[in-house]
């Protein structure tokens, strides 16, 4: 795979690449590279649509309001996306904004807003979660986007895991776990071996005392907790995905 290039813009494109296309950029992205970041006839970008890898694209325009892509050569294959699902209660919309592209930035493959009895956001705009998703990929380099994935109620979600996730580990982040340290217990799932893996964060309220006991009960559910600190639900995604990535993730 070919190394990152840090100093060149990254576009994320809904089209297919392949070497010679001709893609004409949609009125806001031409608006973006022309006069948000002043780019001009000539100049080269990087864009990718997360299934045919990172091309280099020369820019041809002959106005400030539209622009061709010229895509000349691929400059990275595309990479797998990670099997992490990232489980959240949604939030307002500036915390939720910087918390969808932090868990982009952590490695998750897919996000999925649950709707839990303490969640104050009741309603999940879909759109913005994906717009912050491939914001988040486009500026981190990131080549296989995340997928988002329709809300659905903690009660409903469970009652269906053993059907719908097959194998995969639920980790619960309890901020009323007896203990601090969640090493421990992520240290042993990796004597065990590799598996599919899900994360929870519960809403800024907390998990109500009912849901609490139901995922303590379940056999697929394993108990995290994430230290002796109360966490914001935003610091508390980056703090899990930071001890699983480096444990049982792929950082390690």
């Amino acid at each position: 795979m070919g190394k990152y290039e840090f100093k060149m813009q990254r576009l994320f494109l809904r089209h297919v690449l392949a070497e010679g296309a001709r893609i004409d950029a949609d009125r806001s992205q031409a608006n973006y590279l022309m006069n948000v970041l002043r780019l001009k006839d000539g100049d080269y970008v990087l864009v990718f649509n997360g299934s045919d890898g990172e091309w280099l694209a020369k820019i041809s325009s002959s106005s400030r309001r539209e622009c061709v892509l010229l895509v000349m050569e691929r400059t990275r294959e595309q990479t797998e996306r990670n099997d992490l699902m990232y489980m959240f209660a949604p939030l307002k919309h500036a915390r939720l904004d910087y918390m969808v592209q932090k868990a982009v930035e952590m490695g998750v493959g897919s996000l999925k807003p649950v709707m839990t009895q303490h969640t104050q956001a009741s309603r999940v705009n879909l759109e913005r979660m994906e717009a912050n998703v491939i914001e988040a990929a486009e500026q981190c380099g990131v080549l296989s986007v995340p997928e988002v994935l329709s809300p659905q109620s903690l009660k409903d979600v469970l009652a269906v895991w053993p059907e719908t996730q097959p194998g995969r580990r639920l980790l619960f982040c309890d901020e009323s776990e007896g203990t601090h340290n969640p090493l421990l217990t992520l240290a042993q799932m990796k004597d065990v071996g590799p598996q599919p893996l899900a994360v929870l964060i519960g809403p800024e309220g907390g998990f109500s005392e009912e849901e609490r006991a139901e995922l303590h009960s379940l056999d697929f559910v394993t108990i995290i907790p994430l230290g002796p600190r109360i966490l914001r639900a935003d610091t508390a995604a980056v703090a899990a995905l930071t001890v699983i990535q480096a444990t049982v993730g792929d950082w390690k």
